[in-house]
């Protein structure tokens, strides 16, 4: 990416998320479930420019970028407003968002970009704000969004909105499926979930963090922490998408030592060991497992980060 030194302008490098827990409780009066997470945030990243321009606009290129809207439902270019409106900001900026965090796949990518059009966007305009001070904007933008500007591991409650920071030290290995095909609606993954439970008969309580997880992730023993992975929605979106099943089954046939379905799916994270056993495993997805695009990460890692700053002295680089 390129920007011109005759406007001033921010890129923002911004992780996707996967849930190592995610317990859904109740459907609330506003249409939100009550949940308790553990979101952690890993090495799979969009890249947001904000430029200085006479209005507002939004363009998305990238591996992912099929099916990302480039028009004023964009959760970006939202941000991007809500903060002018919210500070007294009367200048427009161009976005450009290269795409790399599967869409609708359970990893945030939406919530992503826009927790990186306020970062970028706060920088451009000046503003001295914290991340703290961006929650609050944020959480009106969506559930994930808040977690996205600060990254690393945390339980969030609420609707995932509230914040609390996990004490994790070292980092785990992950692989993760991506589906060849079209992702799944979060509402519907929802819905879904809420009509098996009602079949079962399943009353819901309210509900609250894993305390094994939080154990197991003080000491990042993959084997501990893969044990205690927990997805209430991988039910339902295993229900829309059957082929899912069999994902988990021939990652963990091939020794993963955690699996999940990502948040409401369809990615499919496994957790293993090593960097070494992250290859093996990806070789053998790809080998024996349903079609799909295979990548490997690592986490957790930071939120929202300005990696660079265009002004009309030239570039600054602030991170690799």
């Amino acid at each position: 990416m390129s920007l011109a030194v005759e406007s001033r302008g921010v890129t923002v490098r911004v992780p996707g998320k996967i849930n190592l827990e995610l317990v859904v409780g109740p459907l609330r009066e506003d249409s939100y479930h009550e949940l308790a997470t553990i979101y952690h945030a890993v090495g799979i990243y969009d890249y947001v420019t904000a430029i200085e321009a006479e209005s507002w606009s939004v363009e998305v290129t990238g591996a992912t970028a099929e099916g990302v809207p480039a028009n004023g439902t964009n959760l970006a270019l939202k941000a991007a407003k809500m903060l002018a409106r919210r500070f007294g900001v009367e200048g427009a900026v161009a976005l450009s968002i290269d795409k790399n965090i599967p869409v609708a796949g359970g990893m945030a990518g939406g919530s992503a970009d826009a927790a990186a059009a306020l970062v970028a966007c706060e920088a451009l305009w000046e503003l001295q704000l914290t991340r703290d001070e961006l929650e609050p904007i944020a959480a009106k933008l969506g559930s994930d969004v808040p977690f996205l500007l600060h990254g690393g591991t945390a339980i969030g409650s609420g609707r995932g909105e509230r914040l609390a920071p996990v004490l994790a030290r070292g980092e785990l290995h992950w692989v993760l499926w991506v589906s060849p095909e079209a992702g799944l609606s979060t509402p519907q993954v929802y819905a879904e979930c809420d009509r098996l439970r009602e079949a079962a008969g399943i009353e819901v309580g309210d509900p609250t963090p894993s305390g094994a997880l939080v154990a197991a992730l003080r000491t990042m023993h993959p084997g501990e922490v893969g044990a205690a992975l927990r997805n209430d929605l991988q039910e339902a979106a295993i229900s829309l998408r059957p082929v899912l099943s069999e994902v988990l089954e021939a990652g963990t046939t091939l020794g993963a030592q955690g699996a999940i379905v990502s948040g409401s799916g369809p990615t499919v994270v496994f957790l293993v060991g090593t960097q070494a056993e992250a290859i093996d495993l990806s070789v053998g997805l790809a080998a024996r497992g349903p079609a799909g695009d295979i990548r490997r990460a690592t986490g957790p890692v930071a939120g929202a980060q300005v990696i660079q700053s265009v002004s009309p002295t030239g570039p600054q680089n602030f991170t690799g």
